[in-house]
């Protein structure tokens, strides 16, 4: 028997850094503010030619190179993204393209923030299923390009970027072991981009009244994600046949530091056993888990035989979170 793991993690933030000092000169903001109200004191911004499937490719290149697998071999490609290059054709295939992985089935997938966890959970049950050997995940957003610059209470908090994960079999008892998927489409309108879809088509007038850009009512999302958030975390451990005591790493999604807590609190968990790293990138979106993911790989949080636990929630409203045994 076996079961749906990771064989190679990638990920890929832009080379331009945007600090809170930066944005103290574009709006009414301070560094304090900032950083006490989200834990964040930088992020990563696109350039002005630089797409998501820019990133994206960077990541998968990453990931396909530490799985050691050649870009030929990957069946299906899932991009999760809620900022495609275009509205089609879908990111994936413009990823398949240039990654060069031919025999690849690719299509994207749209959850938010809580993107990489979905994506994650449907890739995997090709793997499980025995329907294909290797499945690239790809969360990956370019929040930049949808982040309204004249609102403060939004702009401080969205950064870019992208992560990858390559998904193989491994045995039984270790990749993923439980999964929990949710929505309330009733809190939709608490975060949204109202314009460029069909019921509202771009024109001039949506583009005077800024509607192309991210639209957040902070305090209900917030009560939203302290809730869910360590709900989700503790369903997928009980779902495993874990207890709080066996989380060896817990990955939550990158949004705002009193949020992490509020997680990490309801699991009863140190702060060793919680990775970090909102205050370097911001809010990444769908890139956020996989981008913490490889750091803590890559920083010995994470090893052989590890207990992870990787949440998160988004537009919406979605949430999801994963309980896996590590075995790369």
């Amino acid at each position: 028997m076996w079961n749906a793991g990771i064989a190679g993690i990638g990920s890929y933030v832009p080379e331009k850094v945007l600090t809170n000092s930066d944005l103290e000169r574009m709006v009414d903001t301070s560094d304090e503010w900032i950083r006490t109200r989200t834990g964040i004191s930088e992020r990563h911004i696109c350039s002005e030619n630089m797409s998501t499937s820019d990133m994206a490719v960077e990541a998968a290149a990453m990931a396909l190179k530490n799985a050691a697998v050649d870009a030929a071999d990957v069946d299906m490609i899932i991009v999760a993204s809620v900022t495609p290059d275009m509205p089609f054709p879908a990111t994936a295939c413009l990823v398949q393209d240039r990654l060069g992985a031919v025999n690849a089935s690719a299509f994207d997938l749209e959850a938010g923030c809580s993107g990489f966890i979905y994506a994650l959970t449907v890739g995997s049950q090709f793997i499980i299923s025995g329907a294909y050997r290797n499945v690239l995940v790809i969360g990956a957003d370019a929040l930049s390009k949808v982040t309204d610059w004249e609102d403060r209470s939004t702009c401080v908090l969205f950064g870019d970027g992208a992560g990858a994960a390559l998904l193989q079999r491994v045995p039984s008892g270790y990749g993923l072991l439980s999964f929990k998927l949710g929505a309330v489409g009733s809190g939709g309108e608490y975060l949204k981009i109202p314009a460029g879809g069909s019921k509202l088509p771009a024109s001039a007038d949506t583009v005077a009244g800024r509607d192309h850009f991210i639209k957040m009512e902070g305090n209900e999302v917030f009560k939203f994600a302290v809730r869910i958030m360590g709900e989700a975390a503790l369903t997928v451990v009980e779902e495993a046949g874990l207890t709080t005591n066996d989380i060896d790493c817990l990955i939550p999604h990158q949004a705002n530091i009193r949020i992490i807590d509020a997680a990490a609190r309801r699991l009863g968990l140190s702060q060793e056993k919680v990775f970090i790293n909102v205050q370097r990138y911001g809010n990444t979106s769908a890139a956020s888990i996989p981008l913490a993911l490889k750091e803590a790989v890559d920083s010995g949080r994470v090893a052989p035989g590890s207990i992870i636990i990787m949440v998160g929630f988004g537009a919406g409203l979605t949430w999801g979170a994963v309980a896996l045994r590590w075995k790369e």
